[in-house]
């Protein structure tokens, strides 16, 4: 077995993948173990269920002190800005976006590399850019 992946997939109702990640309270960490055969499944525990205070959502967070999900390894969901995207590599966290709806099968196929991509949404990457841009409090 390899060393565990500390995996946070973006979950409104605890039961599906999220859109809109940077606006998201509710997340679901997962600590996530390949086994030593690509045959077999990988290792998938749920570690705990968070659910953020508004300055710690990331659309709001500031920096300016230690984030809840700072020691994941990456960050999953359905849809997230360019900026969110940006903001999480600056933090050495990866964001990953897909189609995948079960937030436990999102985090092993992270693991496995082998993640369902998104589903292209030229108008909804539109709204969201326009929802940003009314929407932040700085």
């Amino acid at each position: 077995m390899s060393n565990p992946l500390r995996i946070a997939v973006a979950s409104r109702d605890g039961k599906t993948v999220s859109g809109h990640i940077g606006q998201c309270p509710q997340w679901i960490v997962f600590e996530v173990t390949l086994a030593d055969s690509a045959d077999s499944p990988p290792q998938v525990v749920e570690q705990e269920r968070l659910t953020l205070a508004k300055e710690l959502i990331f659309h709001h967070f500031k920096d300016d002190r230690p984030h809840p999900l700072q020691d994941c390894k990456a960050v999953i969901g359905g849809s997230a800005g360019k900026n969110f995207k940006a903001k999480m590599q600056q933090r050495g966290i990866e964001a990953v976006m897909t189609a995948e709806k079960n937030p436990t099968r999102a985090a092993a196929d992270y693991a496995r590399q082998c993640l369902t991509p998104p589903k292209p949404r030229p108008v909804g990457e539109l709204i969201c850019k326009v929802r940003d841009a009314f929407s932040r409090s700085d």
